[in-house]
């Protein structure tokens, strides 16, 4: 199945998000995140002048890193490119998340230290994805690991229990879980 097909459009806006996992040689491990919004017509800033066509209106990177258990070591952010003078000062504030947890619920957390006028919206929006990119980071490697160890799916599966219940592959009831539950069984 696909989209439905097209109407006649024209591109204005377009904002890419790209998250990346690194494996440290310290064991920790590093989740980083940039956004980049750009328009697809040139405009005047108050503080930037004109911002010509396809010129990022935002360019910022974070940085997690993290343990084995998704525990926040150090978190910072930076600030390339934004529509107002200010913005890049609130990358100070996003070292607040050190000490939290990456796990269902944690974003109630971010948004008590970082959210609303403590920080940046886009900053903020940016730990949806970085928090995804972590368990399939520290999670997937692990299992590669154990994979490569010469452990078995089935013995694996014993080892960690079964996937939460948090999308519609892993419904209680549904066939990915039916089969992770026959193999954890035997």
């Amino acid at each position: 199945m696909t989209l439905s097909p097209e109407t006649p459009r024209k591109l204005i806006h377009t904002r890419k998000v790209e998250c990346r996992g690194y494996a440290r040689e310290d064991g920790l491990w590093d989740i980083e995140g940039t956004l980049l919004d750009a328009k697809t017509y040139p405009f005047e800033n108050a503080w930037r002048g004109l911002v010509e066509v396809g010129d990022p209106v935002h360019e910022m990177t974070i940085r997690l890193t993290i343990d084995d258990r998704l525990n926040i070591i150090e978190a910072e952010a930076f600030t390339r490119n934004s529509p107002y003078e200010i913005c890049p000062s609130a990358s100070w504030g996003f070292k607040q998340l050190k000490g939290l947890r990456i796990k269902g619920g944690w974003m109630n957390q971010v948004k008590e230290r970082y959210g609303g006028a403590k920080g940046c919206t886009h900053l903020l929006e940016m730990l949806y994805p970085v928090g995804t990119t972590a368990y399939q980071t520290v999670f997937a490697f692990r299992e590669q690991k154990l994979r490569q160890s010469g452990i078995s799916e089935s013995e694996a599966l014993r080892r960690k229990g079964p996937p939460p219940n948090s999308c519609y592959a892993f419904a209680d009831e549904s066939p990915i879980m039916n089969r992770i539950k026959a193999s954890a069984a035997k």
